[in-house]
């Protein structure tokens, strides 16, 4: 039997070919670069990309994408070869859809098109920059939440000459930003989209806390023109974004008529909350449903301690028990129980003006039991020391300072801490080599989870012996696989 013939490859050319309703929204032809992107993965091309389409589609207003990888230039090649056209598959328990999305208008790498980042970064057309970089990209003290400037990365970036590559977003973003200030250029929103708490002001301080740390001679005046001009409005992004499989791109093959190596999935639900503090014109996306308001702080916390909070044990306890995906956990007898619990364990921990709590964990539980979404446990379960100190630790701190007794959360940290030892499968943890050295053979268990609280700046749990008691108590029962609610 012969091979099938090859499909043309998705681009502005291939448009015509597709019926309106699998086309953009907006023609990408009248889209100019307004909005500046740090981070070209699945995510924003699943979320903030379709949210600034949509509102460019209603609005008439040609907002444009130039999106720019900090690392790899696989995405940006790929990106180039298809217009930047990209389609996204929406998996519904019953089936998939898909559309092409036209808001990105250009993609460049950070290191290689400096020059080109940095005339966008000073373009007075450009009036918000936005980031999905993982907590990781902002290189944080686990000591004091600022910037690490003793960080490799951070370190080298500040010892650069001038115009020297720069390899962190911070360090990129601040040099532009800087020449933005002495440029005397208009006012720019710069948006964090990564899930931490209070974002906005996470990316405030590092950014300037490199220029504060840099050797430029006019630091402070950059400083004070960065108060007078910039703003970093706080945000909440939601929406479930796996890893494209290959039944996402034989949906999108067969939807378009088209090979697309850009693929996207995600889940039917999104939402995005926003701090309303821009400082220059912005996408109307409240066209798409995204919500404005003073404070995104109880919409921040019942996100990462509900969602992301459960998310993270149902990873740990799933993988620790023999489960792929978000939905294989959802099918046993404790997943259910799992997310109901912590969210009601965590909630007394939430500010008023949020959602309902135990509203948001039934929705919750409808969303993580779609069947179609193969959502990887070990994708979720990356990078868990810096994810955990976001959507556990904090509530934790809190409930135990109240006297409150928190065993769902003792819980999901000894699946955690099961996941540390020596010769555990590889979750791509940047401090996978300094937990693993924790476990020290034969010694008391308690000692270990203490040793791996401190390791990720928690000292003062460390030394809440009843709580190290209680995670210890649960590492033998999850070591056999079980799942005791």
């Amino acid at each position: 039997m012969s091979a099938a013939p090859a499909l043309p490859r998705l681009n502005r050319r291939a448009l015509p070919r597709l019926a309106p309703g699998l086309r953009p929204a907006v023609d990408p032809t009248g889209l100019r670069p307004r909005i500046l992107h740090f981070g070209l993965g699945a995510f924003h091309r699943a979320h903030q990309a379709l949210y600034t389409q949509n509102a460019a589609a209603v609005s008439g207003e040609p907002w444009g994408i130039t999106a720019v990888a900090p690392r790899s230039t696989a995405t940006v090649c790929a990106l180039r070869e298809q217009d930047c056209l990209y389609s996204v598959v929406e998996r519904h328990p019953d089936g998939h859809t898909c559309r092409v999305v036209g808001s990105v208008v250009g993609a460049l790498a950070m290191g290689p098109d400096a020059e080109a980042v940095d005339a966008l970064l000073t373009d007075p057309e450009v009036s918000v920059v936005t980031l999905t970089v993982t907590e990781k990209g902002y290189h944080r003290s686990a000591a004091t939440g600022g910037l690490d400037t003793a960080a490799a990365p951070v370190a080298a970036d500040l010892a650069a000459p001038p115009g020297a590559p720069l390899t962190t977003v911070v360090g990129r973003l601040a040099s532009g930003l800087a020449l933005r200030m002495r440029s005397d250029a208009a006012p720019v929103a710069v948006v964090s989209c990564d899930n931490m708490a209070g974002n906005g002001a996470v990316l405030a301080r590092v950014v300037r806390e490199f220029v504060h740390a840099s050797a430029w001679p006019d630091r402070e005046s950059v400083l004070a023109r960065l108060d007078e001009t910039v703003t970093f409005p706080s945000t909440v992004v939601d929406r479930i974004v796996p890893a494209t499989s290959d039944d996402d791109r034989s949906a999108a093959r067969t939807a378009l008529g088209l090979d697309d190596g850009l693929t996207v999935a995600g889940e039917p639900y999104r939402s995005w909350v926003l701090e309303d503090s821009f400082a220059a014109a912005r996408p109307p996306w409240e066209y798409d449903g995204a919500l404005f308001v003073p404070d995104v702080g109880p919409y921040q916390l019942t996100k990462l301690r509900l969602l992301n909070g459960s998310h993270s044990a149902l990873a740990h306890l799933g993988l620790a028990t023999g489960h792929a995906t978000v939905a294989d956990a959802m099918a046993t007898d404790w997943g259910e129980r799992l997310v109901r619990a912590l969210c009601a364990e965590v909630a007394p921990t939430l500010p008023a003006g949020g959602p309902d709590p135990e509203a948001y964990a039934g929705d919750l539980v409808v969303r993580f039991r779609n069947p179609t979404m193969h959502h990887q446990l070990r994708q979720i379960g990356s990078d868990a020391s810096l994810k955990i100190t976001e959507r556990w630790l904090p509530a934790l701190r809190e409930l135990r300072a109240s006297g409150t007794d928190t065993p769902v959360l003792a819980l999901a940290l000894a699946a955690w801490a099961h996941g540390t030892r020596p010769g555990a499968p590889d979750r791509s943890d940047p401090a996978a080599k300094a937990l693993a050295s924790c476990w020290n053979a034969g010694g008391p268990a308690t000692g270990t989870v203490s040793a791996l609280l401190r390791t990720v700046g928690a000292a003062d749990l460390a030394d809440d012996t009843v709580l190290t008691a209680a995670v210890a108590d649960r590492l033998p029962a999850v070591r056999a696989g079980r799942v005791e609610i």
